[in-house]
């Protein structure tokens, strides 16, 4: 058992990132499904799909690279946890970090669900900051 099933989450979609795999299993929950859509809404995944397997449900995330078939590159460079159980960290709208530099995407649950920053930053909301995306 897992105490923190979101950084499960990054870690198996950052291992499978490295070996250049076409998908990654997960078991589902709501967040995890807000996350992905998060993820494919920024272009950092091709797709995703949850899968009813009689318990929790399963959810694949296609990942997406990006070049010729042998020079394949990654287009998720890095993912990170930053928000953890013992720790939340929370920020207001004005606060938001930028990830390198804009480039990247910070995830946060607001009161509005979960967004990516530059959404929350145009609805003038704030909150828990779950990864950062780059």
């Amino acid at each position: 058992m897992y105490s923190d099933p979101i950084a499960d989450m990054l870690t198996r979609i950052r291992n499978a990132n490295r070996v250049f795999k076409e998908h990654v299993d997960i078991p589902s929950s709501k967040l995890k499904r807000d996350i992905a859509k998060v993820l494919k809404s920024e272009g950092f995944i091709r797709d995703h799909k949850y899968i009813e397997d009689g318990k929790q449900g399963i959810l694949r995330i296609y990942l997406k690279y990006y070049g010729e078939h042998n020079r394949l590159s990654h287009v998720i460079k890095g993912i990170e946890r930053v928000s953890h159980t013992g720790r939340r960290i929370y920020h207001k709208n004005k606060h938001l970090p930028r990830v390198m530099g804009g480039l990247g995407i910070a995830i946060l649950t607001t009161s509005r669900g979960v967004m990516s920053d530059k959404e929350a930053r145009n609805q003038g909301l704030g909150g828990e900051i779950l990864a950062k995306v780059w």
